[in-house]
């Protein structure tokens, strides 16, 4: 039986580009659904994508989680290949990131820019800064080597598509996906991609500054939500140590002469133990609490699992 792709393409205000876009990719994989999701464009994306060939269709709440969230609930398909609308990402490599997911049971293929051309081909170095420092967080936090954290070029398989709960509503989205596929343990694969800068009259819609806090506040809140043992006890050895601190010379004086005349440092200190204490309880409570959710997941992945090989076996 044939396997369905479908291609995933966010789209704002890429008149300029996505016309290619389509084309190389129908090229590239003749078979594939192309879906071009408009988020509010200005410029005639949609109409450009509609005659082009593209399944067109629109997500009014802006920001490209927003337009991802929706195509994952809406799209039915055994891979799905997520690429932007900017002409970024040539098409040469859409087959063997396809190929991955459908015939060596990959669960998300990365389309590793890094280790290719990005630094040459980006012009912002501000970017390439910040993709040093999120790739390098994340792989300490989350004990792991990906390369390219935040490429917007992946394939995907269903199970990580249907079980995937999109939160962000803006470019982190792809901090958040790579994150979920650690912690839940999919299988991930990484080939090199050749990038190239946006062509010129292009605009990319990423702000530095802006997304750049969104995606480092991203990996914090993540990082408490999916290891809040590890995260609570690292706050509370902070207050632990300033207790200590702060208690050494009150015990020193009176060993000395038997007085406490320090009374307030004496109270800090105490509070700052109690505070130490109460993160730990916190740490270890939503610890037990992640792990009843994990199980659940695994109970929510093998039903999946279970509904789509039934899918398969009926349409043979």
């Amino acid at each position: 039986m044939e396997r369905k792709i479908a291609i995933l393409i966010p789209c704002y205000n890429e008149s300029k580009t996505i016309e290619k876009v389509i084309k190389d990719y129908k090229e590239a994989l003749p078979e594939a659904d192309i879906y071009v999701y408009d988020n509010n464009s200005k410029d005639g994306t949609d109409e450009i994508a509609r005659n082009a060939g593209a399944i067109v269709r629109y997500e009014t709440k802006q920001g490209k989680g927003n337009v991802i969230r929706t195509m994952f609930r809406d799209i039915e398909a055994d891979c799905y290949l997520m690429i932007d609308g900017d002409d970024t990402y040539p098409a040469e490599s859409a087959r063997e990131m396809c190929n991955h997911v459908l015939y060596d049971g990959v669960d998300m293929v990365i389309g590793d820019r890094l280790s290719s051309t990005y630094f040459q081909e980006n012009k912002r170095p501000f970017h390439n800064f910040g993709n040093k420092i999120v790739r390098g967080l994340i792989n300490k936090l989350f004990k792991n080597n990906i390369n390219d954290i935040m490429t917007g070029y992946r394939a995907f398989s269903y199970q990580f598509v249907k079980t995937f709960p999109v939160l962000s509503k803006g470019f982190e989205i792809e901090t958040e996906m790579s994150i979920h596929a650690i912690d839940k343990n999919f299988t991930l694969k990484e080939i090199p991609v050749q990038y190239r800068d946006r062509p010129e009259g292009s605009v990319s819609k990423l702000n530095t500054y802006k997304d750049g806090a969104r995606v480092l506040k991203t990996i914090a809140t993540l990082f408490k939500e999916y290891k809040p043992s590890l995260f609570f006890n690292a706050i509370s050895l902070i207050f632990f140590v300033i207790s200590i601190i702060l208690t050494i010379p009150v015990f020193v004086e009176y060993w000395n002469t038997g007085l406490v005349p320090r009374f307030p440092t004496l109270i800090v200190a105490s509070i700052s133990l109690i505070i130490s204490l109460l993160l730990s309880v916190t740490g270890m409570i939503l610890q037990v609490i992640v792990k009843k959710h994990r199980q659940l997941f695994e109970l929510q992945l093998n039903q999946i699992c279970i509904l789509k090989n039934r899918q398969i076996t009926n349409n043979k």
